[in-house]
C-alpha cells in the first residue's frame, strides 16, 4: 500500500510541489502566533466566546484573529473580494465578457481581485479594531498606534494572499483553501481538550461518545452529498468520413447536488452577524431609543436564539439557489451544447434543452439547499442537546475541511497519473 507513496515521492517535480506547500503552511502557522500590540489577550478570548461575527472572521484568518496576530485578517479580505467580483460579473457586461475569455480573462479578474483586497483589508481591519475598542480590549487608541496597526494587519493579509497564490501555482491544491483549512484543523486539539475536560468535570462520557458518533456520521454524510451528482446523458453527432460509421458519441453532463459549495453559508453568516455587529457600536448611544434598539438587536440575533437559527436556515436555503444559478447557467449550457453539436437524447436543442437543464438543476438544488441549511444549524442543535460540551467541527468548518481535502486528493492523484503516464509513454 506504500508503493504509490514511494513512487510519488521519487518524482522530483511532485516532491518539490509538496515541499513548497508544506513550507508555506508551516510559515503561515508560525505567523499565527506572532501577536500585534494594543490588546488584552484574556479579554479578547472572552469576547470570542460571545461574538459570532469574530468567530466567522477567525475561520478565514486561519486562527490569527483569535490571537490578534500579524495575519489577523487572514485571507478573509481576499475571499470577500472574490465573492464581490463574482457578483459584479452579473451586472457589469465587461466583467462577464472577461469570464468567457478563458485563461486571459481569469488572469485579469484575479488582478482586479488582488487590487480590491487591499482596501477591503483596511476596512475590515478598522472595523475589527473599532469593535475591540468598544469592548475595552484595545489598550491604546492614538493616531500613530492605529495607523501602524492598520498597516500591519493589511500587510499581513496581502502577504498571506501572496503565499496562497504561491501554493496554487507551485504547490499542491488551492492555496487559499489550504490556509483556511490549516487554521480549522489547528483548532481541533483545543476543542478535544475542552470536550474531555467538560466530560471529566460532569462525568458525562456518554455525551462525548454521542458527539463523536454524530461528528463521524456528519462527515460521512457531507462526503456523500458533496460528491453526489446527476449525470445527464449527452450525445454528440459523429462526423461522417470516408470509411467511417454513422452514429453518435455518448457522454454526460455532471450536475452536482451541492454545486454552491460553502458560499451560501458564508453569505448567510455575513448577513446574520451584521445586526449584532451594528448593535455593538450603538448599544452605548446617548439617545435612549437607539441604545434600546441596539440592545434588542444584540439579544435577538445571538447564535443560541430561535430567531437566529430560523433566519440562518432560511438564508442558507435561499442563498443556495441564488448562488447555484449564478455559477451554473442553464441558458449558457444549452448554447454551448448546441455549438458543439451535442444534444440531450429526447430533448430538442435550444430552448427545450435550457428548460430541461433548469428543471433538473432546480430539483437537485432543492436537496442541496436542505442539506446545507441542516448542516449550518446542526451545531446549534447539538449545543442544545449537549449544552456543556464542545463541538469539534461546525457546519462551515466541516464543509470547508472536507471539500478542500477531497479536492487536494484529486489534484494529487491527477498529477501523479499524468506524470506516470508520460513516463510510461516515453519508455
Amino acid at each position: 500500500m506504500f508503493q504509490p507513496l514511494i513512487q510519488f515521492w521519487q518524482l522530483k517535480d511532485l516532491r518539490k510541489r509538496v515541499l513548497v506547500t508544506l513550507l508555506i503552511l508551516v510559515v503561515a502557522r508560525i505567523l499565527i502566533f506572532i501577536p500585534l500590540p494594543l490588546i488584552h489577550t484574556s479579554a479578547l478570548k472572552q469576547l470570542f466566546q460571545q461574538n459570532e461575527f469574530l468567530g466567522f472572521l477567525n475561520i478565514f484568518s486561519g486562527g490569527g484573529l483569535e490571537n490578534f496576530s500579524i495575519i489577523t485578517m487572514g485571507v478573509g479580505p481576499y475571499i470577500t473580494a472574490s465573492i464581490i467580483m463574482q457578483l459584479l460579473g452579473i451586472v457589469i457586461p465587461s466583467l462577464e465578457e472577461l469570464q468567457k475569455e478563458g485563461d486571459f480573462g481569469q488572469r485579469k479578474i484575479n488582478q482586479y481581485t488582488r487590487l480590491l483586497t487591499l482596501p477591503l483589508a483596511i476596512i475590515q481591519a478598522y472595523s475589527v479594531l473599532l469593535l475591540l475598542k468598544q469592548n475595552a480590549i484595545i489598550t491604546t487608541w492614538t493616531p500613530v498606534a492605529l495607523l501602524g496597526t492598520l498597516l500591519m494587519m493589511a500587510a499581513g493579509s496581502m502577504f498571506l494572499m501572496w503565499m496562497g497564490e504561491i501554493v496554487t501555482e507551485n504547490g499542491i491544491g488551492n492555496g487559499m483553501s489550504l490556509l483556511i483549512t490549516l487554521g480549522i484543523l489547528g483548532a481541533i486539539p483545543g476543542h478535544i481538550t475542552s470536550l474531555v475536560t467538560a466530560a471529566q468535570s460532569n462525568n458525562s462520557y456518554t455525551a462525548i461518545l454521542a458527539i463523536l458518533v454524530i461528528t463521524f456520521l456528519s462527515i460521512v454524510f457531507v462526503i456523500i452529498i458533496n460528491e453526489a451528482k446527476r449525470l445527464v446523458p449527452v450525445a454528440y453527432a459523429r462526423r461522417v468520413r470516408a470509411g467511417g460509421s454513422f452514429g453518435s458519441v455518448a457522454s454526460h453532463l455532471p450536475i452536482k447536488i451541492n454545486a454552491a459549495g460553502v458560499v451560501p453559508i458564508i453569505f448567510a453568516i455575513a448577513l446574520l452577524t451584521m445586526p449584532t455587529f451594528i448593535g455593538q457600536f450603538f448599544h452605548q448611544a446617548r439617545t435612549p431609543w437607539i441604545a434600546h434598539f441596539a440592545t434588542w438587536l444584540i439579544q435577538t440575533f445571538q447564535p443560541n436564539t430561535i430567531t437566529y437559527n430560523m433566519s440562518y436556515f432560511l438564508l442558507v436555503f435561499a442563498f443556495t439557489f441564488f448562488y447555484t444559478f449564478i455559477i451554473f447557467k442553464p441558458d449558457r449550457v444549452a448554447e454551448n451544447l448546441q455549438k458543439q453539436g451535442g444534444y440531450i437524447p429526447g430533448v430538442r436543442p435550444g430552448k427545450e434543452t435550457e428548460l430541461y437543464v433548469y428543471k433538473v438543476l432546480t430539483r437537485l438544488t432543492l436537496f442541496g439547499a436542505l442539506f446545507l441549511a441542516l448542516i449550518a444549524i446542526l451545531p446549534a442543535i447539538l449545543e442544545h442537546q449537549f449544552p456543556s460540551q464542545s463541538i469539534l467541527l461546525r457546519g462551515t468548518s466541516l464543509l470547508i475541511v472536507i471539500s478542500v481535502i477531497l479536492e487536494t486528493a484529486r489534484q494529487i492523484q491527477s498529477q501523479y497519473i499524468m506524470r506516470t503516464y508520460d513516463a510510461y509513454n516515453q519508455s
